[in-house]
């Protein structure tokens, strides 16, 4: 799944990012959990405002962003 994101830029490109979206619906990140990298690909672990956590894909050589992975956080 495609997504748009908005990122932060400090020091580089696409640092982290601050915000996605997929279809209508726009999803602010909380929090970075985790980061990791790959030869051609950096992928992100975050908690989004609607309380679940994502894991953003973001391909360096054609700039594109994808959904790898999506879990709902358990409500008590």
């Amino acid at each position: 799944m495609k997504l748009k994101v908005e990122c932060y830029s400090g020091y580089k490109a696409n640092e982290r990012p601050v915000s996605f979206s997929t279809n209508d619906r726009k999803y602010k990140v909380k929090e970075l959990i985790d980061k990791w990298h790959g030869p051609d690909y950096t992928y992100f672990r975050v908690i989004a405002d609607d309380n679940n956590i994502y894991i953003l894909k973001y391909y360096k050589k054609s700039d594109e962003w994808s959904l790898a992975s999506y879990r709902q956080e358990e409500r008590l």
